[in-house]
């Protein structure tokens, strides 16, 4: 149909599923277009079902399987700017439940983005506004989230339980993701918010 070479259409169906298969099955319009998908060719392959269309110019192979961190990618590429670089970190609960941290199963997901993000987030989703600086991020398979002590520091001044951010401050601790003296550190930082510093003292005195 198109009048490619054979090998030509084999490469561009691998370059595509590489990219599918790193991001949980989904891909973007760019990353199409730069498999060598032609702009004009998209439509036609969400109306054969050979993609699924999530969302403007995001995608996704249905012949891959979904996998637990289905909705996290999803998000993160959604987040993405012109560019198509994703802006969205997950935090709070959302961080807490990827650290398995906590044994809570929130209804809606979190995501910190930057002060200036202006996208509308879908249903189910709640954005945060912060600058955040590297050292606070970690990154997964195809999406990012905040390291185990920023969560805590986040979540400490949040409206989440005290039950919870003892847990998780436990849990933390006791596996290593963060360190005792590098939490008192951070708790001495005059950025750390006051309610945050507080409640994480109180769960520290506890253990």
């Amino acid at each position: 149909m198109s009048g490619l070479p054979t090998a030509l259409l084999l490469s561009r169906e691998e370059n595509l599923y590489a990219a599918a298969v790193a991001q949980a099955g989904y891909f973007t319009a760019k990353q199409a277009l730069d498999a060598g998908y032609r702009q004009s060719l998209h439509s036609y392959h969400a109306h054969t079902g050979r993609w699924t269309r999530v969302g403007p110019g995001l995608y996704r192979l249905p012949t891959l399987p979904l996998t637990p961190e289905d909705q996290y990618v999803r998000l993160s590429l959604w987040s993405r700017n012109q560019s198509d670089q994703p802006q969205g970190v997950f935090g709070f609960e959302t961080a807490l439940t990827i650290h398995d941290l906590s044994d809570l199963m929130p209804a809606r997901l979190h995501m910190i983005v930057a002060p200036n993000f202006r996208k509308k987030p879908p249903p189910g989703l709640i954005l945060h506004t912060a600058v955040l600086p590297a050292s606070d991020l970690q990154q997964r398979t195809a999406y990012q989230v905040t390291t185990p002590l920023r969560t805590l520091l986040d979540i400490a001044g949040s409206p989440t339980s005290p039950e919870h951010l003892h847990s998780g401050l436990s849990e933390a601790l006791e596996r290593g993701l963060i360190r005792r003296r590098r939490l008192e550190e951070r708790l001495l930082d005059p950025s750390t918010p006051p309610q945050a510093r507080k409640r994480l003292l109180v769960a520290l005195e506890a253990l």
